[in-house]
């Protein structure tokens, strides 16, 4: 069996715990934590996904995480996903979650913050490239074919979040 994850209704409530496979064959919503990191400058951690990556390989995101693993929670996933793809230690913020529909299967997504100050070391299995960008070319970025189609979405939420009710 392959990397577990707890399969979660759309309420996101614990149905059971599945193969993240499984889950994403069987269109199963199950939670992903990602984080969006900012300079002190307020610029963005904008990547290049591996060329090998089971999910959008070679894409540009301005997030980085992953599935949250049985029993964690998202700001739990998010601090763990920071270490393991940056390299990193920094506080992180839940900012909010929401039901992605996802281009690959739908899956919970809780979106967080954090501040690095500190030299990044993404791990080279995960980020092909990585800069800081403002907010400006951010959204030049996102409209290209090559960024995940998934982090528009979640883009367009961040940017306007405090416009959109809370889910």
């Amino acid at each position: 069996m392959g990397e577990l994850v707890e399969r979660v209704d759309e309420q996101d409530r614990v149905l059971g715990v599945v193969d993240r496979g499984e889950a994403i064959t069987h269109h199963w919503p199950h939670r992903v934590a990602t984080i969006v990191c900012r300079d002190a400058a307020g610029r963005f951690l904008v990547h290049r996904r591996a060329a090998d990556m089971s999910r959008f390989p070679g894409q540009y995101n301005f997030m980085v995480g992953g599935a949250a693993e049985v029993g964690e929670s998202y700001e739990e996933a998010a601090a763990r996903e920071l270490s393991e793809e940056l390299g990193v230690r920094a506080p992180v913020r839940f900012a909010f979650k929401y039901l992605c529909r996802g281009e690959i299967s739908p899956y919970w997504l809780g979106l967080h913050e954090a501040v690095v100050d500190e030299d990044i070391t993404p791990d080279p299995d995960e980020i092909a490239w990585h800069a800081w960008v403002t907010e400006d070319e951010l959204r030049e970025m996102a409209r290209r074919p090559t960024f995940v189609a998934d982090a528009v979405e979640a883009l367009d939420r961040y940017l306007n979040r405090d416009a959109r009710p809370a889910t």
